[in-house]
């Protein structure tokens, strides 16, 4: 009962307080850009065609920009070379639009001129598929299964789980440059100017702050998996 109340006391101080922010950091993102994709940008410019003007502008060719279903769900595929643009996105002349099309468009920068930390973040993320798979699966079978065993299970598990962590640190980086190279093309090209500029950066920015959030969550709930081996022991 006592190990018990202390992994529940774990979770109350070390992970609440995690959610929390990241459902704040939710908010935030949804509700910049919920404004910012009923405010029109003055040029008139898509979502598809403002990715197409970040990479013109970067000398980057044969990325291919296509529609996909679902809210929020831009993202550029490195294996396809493909960036999608969800319907709120694709052929909306927002300026939400604008900054999020803008951002994938980066990645797809980053892509083509080898960046370092995005070589990294690939590297690391097949063992982080392993690890965020089988970690958890090791772990609860490590406070199942009591003596020598358990503990043991329980240390292969934190490993495992340790390089997901590893992967939404390597995240950050590389979704702040996106969003900086991206703003930086929009910014030196005029793409959108003044206030527009920063409705697209205020939506990019609270969208960053969401794998912060993720990145804080995953690296306390290490600490915690460490601190309730470390009393199983």
């Amino acid at each position: 009962m006592r190990y018990f109340y202390g992994f529940d006391m774990t979770y109350l101080l070390m992970i609440l307080p995690c959610i929390i922010i990241s459902l704040i950091c939710q908010v935030r993102v949804s509700s910049a850009f919920s404004k910012y994709s009923k405010i029109g940008n003055s040029r008139r410019i898509t979502g598809a065609q403002a990715a197409e003007w970040v990479l013109r502008q970067n000398g980057v060719t044969g990325v291919r920009i296509e529609r996909v279903a679902g809210k929020l769900s831009d993202h550029f595929d490195p294996r396809s070379n493909v960036i999608r643009l969800s319907e709120s996105v694709y052929d909306v002349a927002s300026i939400a639009a604008v900054g999020v099309a803008a951002h994938e468009a980066g990645h797809a920068v980053q892509h083509a001129q080898g960046y370092f930390p995005n070589k990294v973040r690939s590297a690391v993320l097949p063992v982080a598929n392993i690890g965020s798979k089988f970690g958890w699966i090791l772990i609860m079978l490590g406070l199942i299964f009591a003596f020598k065993i358990g503990t043991v299970l329980l240390y292969i598990g934190i490993i495992l789980y340790s390089a997901a962590v590893l992967f939404t640190i390597c995240t950050l980086p590389v979704e702040f440059n996106a969003s900086s190279r991206a703003l930086k093309t929009i910014r030196e090209t005029e793409l959108l100017s003044g206030e527009e500029y920063k409705g697209a950066k205020s939506v990019l920015t609270a969208a960053a702050m969401t794998y912060v959030a993720s990145a804080l969550t995953s690296v306390m709930q290490l600490l915690r998996l460490l601190l309730i081996a470390r009393r199983r022991s």
